[in-house]
């Protein structure tokens, strides 16, 4: 047994780091293993040193003095490895929350960067329209009445288009500023439904669309907020007649379960590809140009917001909405929780 303490250094360190040694290297084995099974191990290699090296120590002679330490490294042991083990579980959730926090932002920044390219180069069609009308006027180009207001008919259109796109950005930022403060109350989807479905008969009988709609007899109440659950419905069925062929039909169908109440919103169009469906409610995302929507003077191409608030307004509603291709086209599905 050494007496002095840099033969007591020495031993305690041939004793010591082999074991330090060993469990670094079965910690670089295991780091694809389970958390709890890592940290115990973390936890025990410095006890296990210094067992070994208070061993080493010691020559062997097992002592008062070596039992109670001996005692003592068992006691911190019991304590320290379930503390270390809650410890580190806690600290890896913290890691993950603040990488998936980081994740966020980062997805966050790259839609409003999508959103502002997108809406600048929507700007600049109907302005480009009201420009050059204006300019024609201002040279004294339009002079017959007729094209004095087609002209003007256009510049109202343009106008209009741009304050849709005003709307929806106004929209989606209370959204995303948490700023949005719903009226809720009980209503009733079906007649929100009707309403919604009036309102777009003609655009879809001018797209050749067949506009369908299928309730049940009872009603359907749910608690929410008229205005923005038609809002849903509405960008909905807009997005279906949009992306829906002349000849082609859009079916709004309602109902409800046990807690629930659900509105589906079916196309005959070619459907989402595979790789848009998780972005479809996505900020200024519009896909590929499989589904590009079809040219009618009803719908512009919008801003790409459409689904994104309805997406939003659904959330607000402690809601969900999905969407799913069928064997021809897609189905948008919305469910609320029913007034109690």
């Amino acid at each position: 047994m050494p007496t002095d303490s840099l033969h007591i250094v020495l031993y305690a360190l041939v004793f010591a780091v082999p074991v330090v040694v060993l469990g670094a290297l079965v910690v670089l084995r295991m780091n694809r293993g389970s958390l709890t099974l890592s940290t115990a191990v973390l936890v025990m290699i410095p006890v296990l040193a210094t067992l070994s090296g208070v061993v080493g120590v010691s020559g062997f002679m097992f002592t008062d003095d070596f039992t109670r330490n001996l005692f003592v490294l068992i006691v911190v042991a019991v304590v320290t490895l379930p503390a270390a083990v809650a410890l580190g579980r806690m600290q890896a959730k913290r890691t993950v929350w603040q990488e998936q926090m980081r994740e966020k932002e980062r997805a966050a920044e790259k839609s409003r960067r999508e959103l502002v390219a997108w809406i600048s180069h929507d700007l600049r069609t109907p302005l480009a329209g009201i420009r050059a009308v204006t300019e024609a006027f201002l040279d004294g180009v339009v002079t017959d009445r007729d094209d004095v207001e087609n002209y003007a008919r256009q510049v109202r259109s343009e106008a209009l288009r741009l304050s849709a796109m005003v709307d929806d950005l106004f929209e989606m930022s209370r959204i995303n500023s948490g700023a949005m403060m719903l009226d809720v109350e009980p209503v009733d989807l079906a007649e929100i439904a009707d309403e919604v479905l009036a309102s777009h008969r003609l655009a879809a009988a001018r797209a050749q669309v067949d506009l369908r709609s299928h309730a049940p007899d009872q009603r359907v109440v749910v608690k929410g907020s008229d205005r923005a659950l038609a809002r849903v419905l509405s960008n909905l069925i807009v997005n279906a007649i949009q992306h829906t062929p002349p000849g082609g039909a859009v079916d709004v169908s309602l109902g409800a379960d046990s807690a629930h109440a659900w509105a589906r919103v079916d196309d005959t169009g070619t459907g989402i590809p595979a790789a848009d469906l998780p972005r479809v409610f996505e900020m200024a995302y519009r896909g590929t140009n499989s589904r590009t929507p079809t040219a009618d003077s009803d719908f512009g191409p919008g801003t790409g917001l459409g689904l994104a608030i309805a997406a939003g307004l659904v959330s607000a509603h402690d809601g969900e909405i999905t969407a799913a291709n069928r064997a021809q086209g897609c189905r948008f599905e919305v469910r609320i929780p029913l007034a109690v």
